[in-house]
């Protein structure tokens, strides 16, 4: 018998919530273990949210990773970075991206602008 549903507030709570989703995975959806699936992953998610919270993604970390994901390379970015050297700098962090170079990144690679308008962990505070 399936326990009551109730918010995740301890690792006890956690731990119960991922035995039951075990329990249920691979349960069709609208059907009543399916719901009960999906409100319980989505009460994981949130406390995994709180619990373990992940900072966004380093500007050039991001660039790298789609790159990578995308089989790019330095001569790929050109169009939305400008010249060869221009992207090397930013991938080095040597420079800073401009608002143009945001906007390109974004709409070409799907990157989000949130992600792109952060300092780069590297970048020297003044």
């Amino acid at each position: 018998m399936a326990t009551e549903l109730r918010p995740i507030r301890s690792e006890a709570d956690y731990e119960t919530a991922l035995e039951e989703v075990e329990r249920l995975w691979g349960a069709k959806s609208d059907t009543p273990e399916g719901d009960r699936l999906d409100v319980i992953v989505t009460l994981i998610e949130v406390y995994e949210a709180k619990r373990y919270p992940m900072d966004p993604p380093d500007p050039v970390e991001a660039i790298r990773f789609r790159m990578e994901q995308q089989g790019l390379t330095r001569k790929d970015l050109e169009p939305m970075i400008g010249p060869r050297n221009r992207v090397a700098d930013v991938l080095n962090r040597k420079r800073g991206l401009s608002i143009d170079m945001i906007r390109q990144l974004h709409e070409q690679l799907g990157i989000s602008a949130e992600v792109l308008i952060r300092p780069s962990r590297f970048d020297k505070v003044a």
